[in-house]
């Protein structure tokens, strides 16, 4: 028995958990508040796909003469499909690996509409693993599946969502209503067993559904009715992403027919407060908490205490939920795509909030973004440590609306002084800070792929967004990752406010020219929606921008309205999409700009070397004194010998360096070099204090004259230029 059940509702992602529930577990153990935590989505799906969900589904009647040509392909196949199904998804759970073989022999899977595209996607997978291939195909499988479910069981499935229509800017709350008080769907049916099992085994007092996204309101909203009318004494509430941004206006009394209470904003406080309450009867303290009083909808946050800081909110937990059982799909052949969809990812936060927190399109004004609050290297790595020893994973995802590079440095180096290994990715913003040395230690430390926003690749626009970045900033910074071995994933957007159809087909011409000089690597377009809680959306008339007025009593967060340029900006959708799928590809860089699009657009004003430019300055020389200096070789070989010219005889010392993939070599003075192995033996890589230049320079003009003209020489910029040292 346990007093919080905590709940992710279907449906999210496959491949992992979404960490909010592990997130508020790990703060509860450190009040000693027992909780369980439950994954609903990823147990509905392999309920759903299995060999007895299959069946079912092809239980059900159907008009097969009025039905589409792709379902009676699957009907027809439907004992292929309960044959395959559970070596299917022991395979996609990484239990089964030698079914690659048998996938990709092409003769194995049953194939539907969805294996039409393998033609056109054979460049892109020609030279995938035989285990990338097979799951690819896999994912394929389980997409024509899905679209069976879709056309017969229930329109409203899908993989990572479910009903996400009746979320999405739902000013009402009428629709949704309707849809709980019909009949419980083929989905509902699994999903309320499910559920069923686990408050019979938990008997909790309170349950907390965590709802991060639209697609996951309808499947909270039936779990807790199915609460309210059998568990009448257990109460429930709602918190996460979807509330934080859309319920904050909610006025419609209908909801708490179904929750008890909405919080909003950071949940530990929140949580422990309801907790506490559920023993009390009066003297009750609430933080940022919507509930019923006198029947009416209140908003109470009476409770004078102070939300916890980052630092005593504990270690995630991943406990109770079924690490193992999760599914890694490959969608499509997107490197960075990849990264969400394949493989389990632990997810942490480096910092609260965002550092920049200035971005027009963003919803700055709300505390999980304008309160900024860092965590210590120490700290993280601490955590980091913990959840290697609790789940058994090497692989972090830092969850951050923006890593700060101050912080991800030190906690690169923390990594390194800790000797572990470990493989992290994260977003960041397009910062000058991020050096090509920098980038360097990061890839030394794990890290495999940053994602950020580039938006619109104008620099009016991004001036007029305030995101305190160029277009040739970006260039460099991507060139920076790119030569380290990180990979680049940039969000890209169109339609904002003022922008002309000139402005974006210049920024598709940047993009283009990132993608052909080989220093991005994935992207996504998606058109400017305008947020309530965004310096847009709260002063639309300084963008040029007008909302469309609704009455607010259920959610609200995009906001409809009409831009004064009168463009259509969903007309670029298409063609701004099929010719980023080609870059991502390395093709067609050639093909005029006008041939992605069926309708007249302006020629591109950018020069076709803009960005090869923006690559050409080099701060190589520059003397920073207050530069951190890391020194990364520990296996030194050193070979003195003499120089002779002319009668004249010099001691010379080659000393050589063993690096992972290469060895460099450099010839010095012999006293020059003494020193210089000297430095590097007295400052290991895992040291706790680094060395200045300002430092290093006085070490050595104790014994030498003009450190600049040393440390800018030849040998030394070849140490540099091969992050044998760095300065960061």
């Amino acid at each position: 028995m346990k007093d919080l059940l905590l709940i992710t509702p279907p449906f999210t992602q496959l491949n992992t958990p979404y960490p909010a529930t592990a997130y508020i577990k790990g703060f509860l153990n450190t009040k000693n508040i027992l909780s369980y935590q439950i994954d609903l989505g990823i147990e509905v799906i392999l309920e759903l796909f299995s060999k007895d969900g299959i069946r079912r589904i092809f239980e059900k009647a159907i008009d097969l003469k009025n039905t589409s040509e792709n379902s009676q392909r699957i009907f027809a196949l439907r004992d292929e499909y309960i044959k395959t199904i559970d070596q299917v998804i022991l395979f996609l759970q990484n239990r089964n690996p030698t079914l690659a073989r048998q996938i990709c022999s092409m003769n194995f899977l049953p194939e539907a509409s969805r294996f039409n595209q393998l033609d056109d996607m054979e460049f892109a997978f020609g030279n995938m693993g035989l285990q990338d291939k097979a799951k690819h195909l896999a994912t394929l499988y389980l997409e024509d599946l899905s679209d069976y479910i879709l056309e017969h069981i229930d329109s409203d499935f899908g993989f990572s969502r479910y009903a996400e229509r009746l979320g999405k800017s739902a000013n009402s709350f009428d629709e949704l209503y309707l849809k709980l008080n019909s009949d419980q769907t083929f989905i509902d049916e699994i999903t309320l067993k499910i559920l069923h099992k686990k408050i019979e085994m938990v008997q909790p007092k309170l349950v907390c559904f965590s709802v991060p996204f639209p697609g996951n309101l309808y499947s909270a909203f039936r779990c807790a009715k199915y609460i309210k009318e059998n568990y009448p004494h257990v109460k429930t509430v709602m918190g996460g992403g979807f509330p934080n941004t859309e319920l904050r206006e909610v006025k419609d009394k209908r909801v708490f027919e179904f929750f008890d209470f909405i919080t909003l904003d950071d949940g530990e406080l929140p949580l422990e407060l309801l907790y506490e309450n559920l023993d009390k009867s009066e003297n009750l303290e609430f933080k940022r908490t919507f509930l019923i009083e006198n029947e009416e909808v209140v908003y109470k946050n009476n409770s004078t205490r102070s939300d916890y800081k980052q630092a005593q909110v504990g270690t995630p937990d991943y406990s109770d939920l079924q690490l193992d059982q999760y599914i890694s799909v490959i969608e499509i052949a997107n490197p960075m795509h990849s990264l969400w969809s394949d493989g389990r990812w632990n997810k942490l936060t480096m910092a609260h909030g965002c550092y920049w927190g200035k971005c027009t399109f963003c919803d700055i004004s709300l505390d999980y973004i304008k309160i900024y609050e860092p965590i210590s290297a120490k700290i993280l790595v601490d955590r980091m440590e913990e959840l290697i020893q609790t789940t058994g994973e090497t692989g972090f995802h830092f969850v951050d609306e923006a890593a700060p590079p101050a912080l991800m440095r030190e906690v690169a180096l923390e990594i390194l002084r800790r000797n572990l290994v470990v493989t992290w990715w994260t977003n960041i913003r397009f910062e000058k800070s991020f050096t090509k040395d920098l980038c360097f230690l990061l890839k030394l430390s794990g890290c495999v792929a940053v994602s950020g926003g580039l938006e619109v690749a104008s620099d009016r626009l991004l001036k007029l967004i305030d995101k305190g970045i160029s277009v040739e900033q970006v260039a460099q910074v991507t060139r920076n990752f790119t030569e380290a071995g990180v990979m680049i994933h940039a969000y890209l957007m169109y339609g904002y406010p003022t922008q002309t159809v000139q402005e974006t087909v210049d920024s598709l011409e940047m993009v283009r020219q990132l993608f052909e000089m080989g220093i991005l690597q994935s992207g996504f377009w998606h058109q400017f929606a305008m947020t309530a809680h965004s310096p847009v959306g709260l002063n639309p008339e300084e963008f040029g921008v007008t909302p469309i007025k609704q009455e607010i009593l259920f959610a609200n967060n995009d906001i409809d309205f009409t831009d004064r340029t009168g463009i259509d900006h969903s007309k670029f959708s298409f063609g701004l999409k099929k010719s980023l799928f080609n870059y991502m590809h390395g093709i067609n860089f050639e093909i005029p700009l006008q041939d992605w699009f069926d309708f007249k657009i302006p020629k591109t004003t950018i020069h076709p070397d803009y960005i090869h430019d923006c690559l050409l300055e080099e701060d190589n020389f520059v003397f920073k004194s207050n530069s951190k200096i890391i020194f990364l070789s520990k296996n030194v070989i050193a070979e003195n010998y003499i120089k002779t010219k002319k009668q004249n005889s010099w001691a010379y010392t080659r000393i050589t360096f063993h690096l992972k993939t290469n060895v460099v070599a450099i010839e010095l003075e012999q006293e020059k070099a003494e020193w210089l192995i000297k430095v590097f033996s007295e400052n290991p890589v895992d040291s706790s204090k680094k060395i200045t230049l300002q430092q290093l320079k006085i070490q050595f003009e104790e014994n030498f004259e003009d450190f600049e003209l040393f440390w800018f020489s030849k040998p030394i910029q070849k140490l540099k230029d091969n992050g044998v040292i760095l300065s960061l």
